[in-house]
């Protein structure tokens, strides 16, 4: 699958991706996003959910480790599952609406749920880079590749 990569000069920078994503996207799409602490994971996902439509407070999940949101006729959910410690800890959260048609998704430490979690459309490596940040885009299925061919570059 293909990706590329991004410079993210400063927080600006990355509220601008975001909701350059999210203007792009044309349905459903399930989102992971890795990187350290402070990489901008959280960052980008409250600027795209914004730009889907979110009109409430987009909450960081760190402690709840879910937050659902009602876009028009479909769901949002960004998860953070920074405090599990094995997949098998998400069973009580009721992931089984993450598989709903339409849903965006946004899973932030994501191999943290693996075999618990959709299967990924994009994969989003954040990281520090020269006082800012940078971010590979690799797209992992058809609805990955034409988000991706539908950004400006």
């Amino acid at each position: 699958m293909s990706g590329e990569e991004r410079v993210l000069a400063d927080e600006d920078a990355t509220l601008a991706f975001g909701r350059e994503l999210a203007v792009a996207l044309q349905g459903g799409l399930v989102v992971f996003l890795h990187g350290d602490l402070g990489a901008g994971k959280t960052t980008f996902a409250r600027a795209f959910l914004r730009a889907l439509g979110v009109g409430e407070r987009v909450k960081s999940p760190t402690y709840s480790l879910v937050e659902g949101y009602d876009i028009g006729d479909r769901r949002a959910f960004h998860l953070d599952l920074y405090r599990i410690a094995d997949p098998g800890e998400l069973e009580w959260l009721g992931l089984d609406s993450l598989a709903e048609p339409g849903a965006v998704v946004l899973v932030e430490w994501p191999e943290r749920g693996v075999g618990a979690l959709p299967p990924v459309d994009l994969e989003l490596h954040f990281r520090h880079a020269d006082g800012g940040r940078a971010v590979r885009l690799e797209a992992r299925s058809v609805l990955g590749e034409r988000l991706l061919a539908g950004l400006p570059r």
